[in-house]
């Protein structure tokens, strides 16, 4: 009995999976909807529209930092619940139209709500998650978000085809109810902390983000900037390459990919760990952003479309799990909150970046340069990260 694995699919870790799928289904059904819908509803311009979606993202920024520093004062649970009701109060906000600035006023708030909530989630889960199955556990509970990235743009573009803004809303409305309905059913163990850790005296670095999850967080904000060339820029792609069909699996094509490896991977990672992944992860990443760039076929598009979901699908999960892994129980909420500011900071501000280089080389050829790019950040992480996981690895009998 001894030798038994703690158990994994506890009451909890389900529930706290649950709010995180509904948190992020909600933010991409809104996504793929709200831009139409300010231009529709308020006239709105398309770099006003363009703003309207984005500064959700900003706001979600904004919601981790300081929420990151503050979670366990306020409490882990008592965090979650007051982050899914604020989500839920803001999503009822939609209904109301005092104008485009109210809008784009909400939608920030909307995003500080989900940085708070899911922020709170993903500390949560890693609490609860045995030591010896974090990597396994962190891969299937970003799962839900992976989930949530496929079902949210389904839905959100089915709704505003055959139904209207009022009923996306009506179902964004509901769904938050479920989201918080469910935030309080979650049990969360007190946390051992030493005395005074929560005790902050002036700006510190420390107070805000957690240092000894910089450096993978680092490595995190190289590669979701270059994913972000994938996640904005594909249908611009496509409609370049004549692949505007093919294009409309591409993201269910890369969803497959995560779901079928990360069971794998997950263990692979607490039993080998993270080098065993990131490397080859690298390559795939790697080789399918070159694929897009050489290939013009329907079927380059789908098989480039698989190996991005096994490189970086499975790159975003094992460097949540490192960022973990690295930190005292107590602090974190703090690494939680560092590794989703550098994955919202490359996904948010990267197609920015990105949009400036894209007139003078094309996406094909954006594609192949940010493979390089992916390439060359494995020396980043080996730098950064790599070369301790290798030296602790050799310790404990594995390479």
């Amino acid at each position: 009995m001894s030798k038994l694995k703690p158990a994994l699919w506890t009451r909890d870790f389900i529930l706290t999976s649950l709010v995180n799928f509904f948190l992020v289904l909600i933010f991409y059904l809104l996504m793929v909807t709200i831009a139409v819908y300010a231009v529709t509803e308020y006239g709105a311009s398309t770099s006003q529209a363009g703003l309207v979606t984005g500064i959700f993202i900003l706001g979600a920024l904004t919601g981790r930092i300081f929420i990151g520093r503050s979670i366990d004062k306020i409490g882990r649970k008592k965090t979650l619940i007051i982050g899914t009701a604020l989500f839920t109060l803001t999503t009822f906000f939609y209904f109301l139209n005092f104008g485009l600035p109210f809008l784009m006023a909400n939608r920030f708030l909307h995003g500080m709500t989900l940085g708070m909530a899911s922020t709170a989630a993903g500390t949560i889960v890693a609490q609860i998650i045995p030591m010896t199955r974090k990597g396994e556990g962190i891969g299937y509970f970003s799962m839900s978000s992976t989930l949530a990235a496929a079902f949210g743009p389904f839905i959100g573009l089915m709704l505003s085809q055959y139904s209207s803004y009022e009923m996306i809303f009506t179902v964004c409305l509901a769904l938050g109810v479920v989201t918080f309905v469910v935030s309080l059913l979650v049990y969360v163990p007190p946390v051992e902390a030493p005395p005074n850790a929560y005790v902050t005296k002036g700006f510190k670095f420390s107070s805000f983000v957690e240092p000894k999850a910089v450096p993978i967080a680092i490595v995190c904000l190289v590669i979701a900037l270059c994913y972000s060339s994938v996640l904005s820029f594909i249908n611009f792609y496509a409609m370049e390459e004549n692949l505007v069909q093919a294009a409309s699996y591409f993201f269910l094509v890369y969803a497959i990919a995560i779901l079928l490896s990360r069971p794998f991977t997950g263990r692979l990672m607490d039993l080998k760990g993270a080098n065993f992944i990131m490397y080859p992860a690298f390559v795939l990443f790697a080789a399918g952003l070159f694929l897009l760039n050489v290939s013009s076929s329907s079927a380059g598009l789908l098989v480039a479309g698989a190996l991005i979901g096994f490189g970086f699908g499975n790159m975003q999960s094992t460097t949540q799990a490192v960022a973990i892994k690295l930190t005292p129980t107590h602090r974190m909420g703090l690494a939680t909150s560092t590794f989703f500011i550098a994955m919202d900071a490359g996904l948010g501000f990267g197609p920015y970046f990105l949009g400036f280089i894209i007139p003078m080389i094309g996406y094909s050829s954006l594609y192949g340069i940010l493979g390089f790019v992916v390439l060359a950040t494995s020396i980043l992480y080996y730098v950064l990260h790599g070369k301790k996981e290798r030296a602790d690895a050799v310790a404990l009998g594995y390479k």
